[in-house]
């Protein structure tokens, strides 16, 4: 099973509005949403169940025993996150613990000690044997977002086995930026398509993003939303991709119909509007990229 994964260098982009509009095109199989911080892929791709949900526990917690504890304040003064008051005795603060155990080590008596916590929900929509959907939300807090990423995936391909799902290809929309989430939704995929806006801001973050992908020597395509609101800046775009050899599938133009379907829930392409026109040809490019021989096009 092909897997493609849609990123952007930064938030706003339209890389869900695109990743929902594949899934429509496509009639998707099996698809997830690995932006664990903010996921919103469920909210235009309309599921018919409630979803599966699991606990996902993320790295440990301290807790300090108040009846253990004698306050010899070896705990605070090594933890170096500041996570632990002695204000009215004494106390770890979760949101600041990095559940490193020094605490642990240090206490004489065994009264911190490392707790399993709750760092987030994972969500599995499925109809068996014919679509799964895998998704999850991050608590507010947790630093533990490149894990969760490995789960959703994880969730994703272990279920299409273990349910026989016929599908060649998945389809997985990824968080913005390049940091650890990315990192973990990078890993193992087949192709990358980098949704960009031709923004002074827009350029230089697809090229950290395009230098990221690379890392990974996986086939990268680049197209440009809003095209239309920078041409410049558009021109400058194809130019780059032109230069270092990556694959042009195609420009999306701005429109307020997007807007609508979008908050209404459908996709671009349930619609008869301009950008869901050109979704399509994006989307009829990029799954020929997809399903080339050629293992090291765009790299």
């Amino acid at each position: 099973m092909k897997q493609l994964l849609i990123l952007s260098g930064k938030g706003g982009t339209g890389k869900t509005t695109l990743a929902s509009a594949f899934i429509k095109l496509s009639d998707a199989k099996a698809y997830a949403d690995c932006d664990v911080d903010a996921p919103n892929l469920h909210l235009i791709t309309k599921q018919d169940a409630e979803p599966k949900k699991t606990d996902f526990y993320g790295l440990p917690e301290a807790v300090i025993d108040p009846e253990l504890c004698i306050e010899c304040d070896k705990c605070r003064q090594h933890c170096r996150f500041d996570a632990i008051t002695a204000e009215g005795g004494y106390r770890v603060n979760p949101f600041a613990c990095e559940g490193c155990g020094v605490c642990q080590l240090v206490c004489p008596v065994g009264a911190a000690t490392l707790k399993p916590a709750v760092s987030g929900e994972l969500m599995l929509y499925s109809v068996p044997g014919k679509k799964v959907f895998s998704t999850a939300q991050l608590k507010m807090g947790c630093g533990t977002s490149g894990l969760l990423v490995a789960e959703v995936k994880k969730q994703m391909k272990t279920t299409v086995v273990d349910e026989g799902i016929d599908t060649e290809f998945a389809i997985i929309d990824g968080s913005p930026g390049i940091g650890c989430p990315v990192i973990a939704s990078l890993s193992g995929v087949d192709m990358v398509l980098i949704v960009t806006e031709p923004s002074v801001s827009g350029i230089s973050d697809m090229e950290r993003i395009i230098n990221t992908a690379k890392k990974f020597g996986v086939k990268i395509a680049v197209c440009i939303n809003k095209y239309d609101t920078n041409p410049v800046n558009t021109e400058k775009i194809e130019s780059f991709c032109k230069k270092h050899g990556l694959s042009f599938v195609g420009r999306v133009p701005f429109d307020p119909e997007a807007v609508r379907a979008i908050n209404n829930g459908q996709t671009i392409v349930d619609i008869d509007c301009i950008s869901g026109t050109a979704a399509k040809e994006v989307y009829k490019k990029t799954m020929e990229i997809l399903f080339e021989e050629d293992e090291g096009l765009g790299a």
